[in-house]
C-alpha cells in the first residue's frame, strides 16, 4: 500500500494573492498596531506564506499621529540614531519625532519589527501611513480591519 504524497505548495510572486487592507490607528497602542501591521505586510495571515517571498498584503494605516503610548511612555521613550561622526549620537523624544513626521512612530515601529534584509524593505514599501483619516487609496476598495 502506497502512503499518499502531500505537495507542500510553496508562493512565488506570480501565485501570490495580495490585497488592500485599512486600519484606523486612532487610540491603538502602538506596540500591538505595529505587530498587525508587520504581520500582514508579511503575510503570515494567509495559507501560503513562505517566508522569503513578499506575500502580504498593501496596508493603509490612517489616523497614525493618534496612536496611543500607554504608561509613561510619553515622556520617557527616546528614539536615538548616530551620525557616523564621533560623538554623533542623537536622541529625540516622542514629541519632537511626531513634530517632524505625525507618521514618525508608527513607520519606526513597523520597520523594526520587520526583517533587516532585501525583503525587509521590500515588504515596507507596502505600507502607506497618513496622518489624517483621508488616504487616496479609495480606488484599491481596501478591507478594513478593526483592531479590539
Amino acid at each position: 500500500m502506497k502512503a499518499p504524497s502531500f505537495k507542500t505548495i510553496s508562493a512565488n510572486k506570480n501565485t501570490v494573492n495580495k490585497e488592500w487592507v485599512l486600519i484606523d490607528a486612532e487610540g491603538q497602542p502602538l506596540g500591538r498596531l505595529a505587530s498587525t501591521i508587520a504581520y500582514h505586510l508579511r503575510g503570515k495571515n494567509k495559507v501560503n506564506f513562505t517566508p522569503h517571498v513578499d506575500c502580504g498584503d498593501n496596508v493603509i494605516v490612517i489616523n497614525a499621529e493618534k496612536v496611543a503610548l500607554t504608561g509613561n511612555k510619553r515622556d520617557a521613550k527616546v528614539y536615538i540614531h548616530h551620525t557616523g561622526y564621533p560623538g554623533g549620537q542623537r536622541t529625540r523624544s516622542v514629541d519632537q519625532v511626531l513634530a517632524k513626521d505625525p507618521t514618525g512612530l508608527v513607520t519606526k515601529a513597523v520597520k523594526g519589527m520587520l526583517p533587516k534584509n532585501r525583503l525587509g524593505r521590500a515588504l515596507f514599501n507596502n505600507m502607506h501611513a497618513y496622518a489624517g483619516g483621508e488616504h487616496p487609496h479609495e480606488a484599491q476598495k481596501p478591507r478594513t480591519i478593526t483592531l479590539n
